[in-house]
């Protein structure tokens, strides 16, 4: 998988974090840098470890669907944009009860952010292409969009929440047809 490819698969991952970032940064009204931190650590760090998991469930199924190995690929990342793209045009009213950058909340929030990735992380692991570096940049790539949600919080959460999910959706499900039209060709 090339590095265009990569980055990204890494910003598409990036939105749901991102989005969820803004809305934490709403909530928290002033947030400092431990809330920057927090986000940005754990959001980043369940991002890179998502699809390292990932990938080693899907190199233990490989010798089971090497022939179709690219149409998982590509259905996983459709699936995944088509869920992004869908939940986009829902409401787009998140609210915390609690600060968002602790405790349970924010190990909820790194989990749900990071879902995708592990389905990225069994593409990557069907189609025999290497995990360690894709998986560092989407975590650093994550960890950016979460400090710069969080930074953009309240004056920001009607013009990029729910359209960055959007993007992100669609992103994905381009990825995963040029996953299956590189195949087709050869």
């Amino acid at each position: 998988m090339d590095y265009y490819s990569i980055i990204i698969i890494a910003v598409a991952l990036a939105m749901d974090a991102f989005s969820v970032s803004i809305s934490a940064g709403a909530a928290i009204g002033n947030p400092g840098p431990r809330h920057y931190f927090r986000l940005a650590f754990h959001f980043g760090l369940f991002q890179f470890m998502m699809p390292v998991i990932g990938y080693l469930g899907g190199m233990y199924l490989e010798g089971f669907i090497r022939d179709f190995d690219h149409w998982i690929a590509g259905a996983l990342l459709w699936i995944i944009g088509g869920k992004m793209l869908k939940e986009s045009f829902g409401s787009d009213e998140k609210k915390f009860e609690t600060d968002p950058s602790r405790g349970i909340s924010l190990i909820m929030l790194s989990v749900a952010t990071s879902i995708d990735a592990l389905a990225v992380g069994i593409s990557i692991g069907v189609l025999n292409n290497p995990i360690l570096v894709p998986s560092v940049i989407i975590g650093i790539v994550c960890s950016i969009f979460s400090a710069v949600g969080v930074a953009l919080g309240k004056k920001a959460a009607d013009i990029f929440g729910k359209k960055a999910e959007a993007v992100g959706g669609v992103m994905l499900i381009i990825i995963g047809i040029k996953i299956l039209f590189e195949h087709l060709t050869g």
